[in-house]
């Protein structure tokens, strides 16, 4: 694994990592929700690869991958994900041919460049702690804009992923009982994911790929994601 270059790791980075190890999600495979919801999001966007990512000390793991198979894990020093905890807010190259973030490492861009990626934007997962573990991101072979309301709307779908990630650690803290109640939430929350699937797809199938999203689009979208919240309140207690 690559050395992590000290300027990649902010001041509070012990403080981040224990909140995420404190959910117990890294390396967590086959989480429907996690896929669906990766799935929904490269949907909305009309875009071919989005990722979850989580940003452990020296690894990235990509515990939901649409678009982008074999890509599992990754050192934090070649990740674009990285400067998203360093930024800890959403960030967007439109063009990494021309992109000139200090953040992205020569290891960083030569894997984006192999893996032919010239577009990445991604939000930060943050907890209640407001601790960001990591990153929904959305990524295009080709450069591309996006505005400030696509921007809202990642980050907004963001949230609906921490929200999934709390609940989950609060139900498996339940045993049995709350492992139950959490297939349970997953398949209420799946079927929330995919009637909003079925939206997403007939308006680009009336209206076209649009880029960026119009601003209608984008309110149908929204009015829709606090159903996804309201799934996801009926926790253990």
């Amino acid at each position: 694994m690559l050395a992590i270059s000290p300027f990649l790791i902010p001041p509070d980075d012990a403080a981040r990592i224990a909140t995420l190890r404190h959910y117990d999600i890294l390396h967590s495979l086959d989480e429907k929700a996690f896929d669906g919801l990766v799935a929904l999001t490269a949907r909305v966007f009309s875009l071919p690869i989005s990722l979850i990512a989580l940003v452990d000390e020296t690894e990235v793991q990509y515990i939901a991958n649409y678009g982008m198979p074999g890509n599992d894990v990754q050192s934090r020093q070649e990740a674009l994900c990285s400067t998203v905890i360093l930024h800890d807010k959403a960030v967007v190259y439109k063009d990494l041919s021309t992109e000139k973030e200090p953040f992205i490492t020569e290891q960083a861009a030569q894997a984006a460049y192999h893996s032919q990626v010239a577009f990445y934007a991604a939000a930060p997962l943050r907890m209640p702690d407001q601790r960001n573990i990591g990153t929904l991101c959305i990524i295009d072979s080709q450069p591309r804009m996006l505005s400030e309301d696509e921007q809202r709307m990642l980050e907004q779908l963001a949230a609906v992923v921490s929200h999934t990630i709390v609940v989950r650690h609060q139900c498996r803290t339940h045993g049995a009982a709350g492992e139950l109640q959490w297939q349970t939430i997953q398949t209420h929350l799946i079927a929330e994911i995919q009637g909003l699937t079925a939206l997403v797809r007939y308006m680009l199938t009336r209206y076209g790929v649009q880029v960026p999203l119009s601003n209608d689009i984008l309110a149908q979208i929204e009015r829709r994601l606090p159903d996804l919240h309201e799934v996801l309140k009926h926790v253990c207690e």
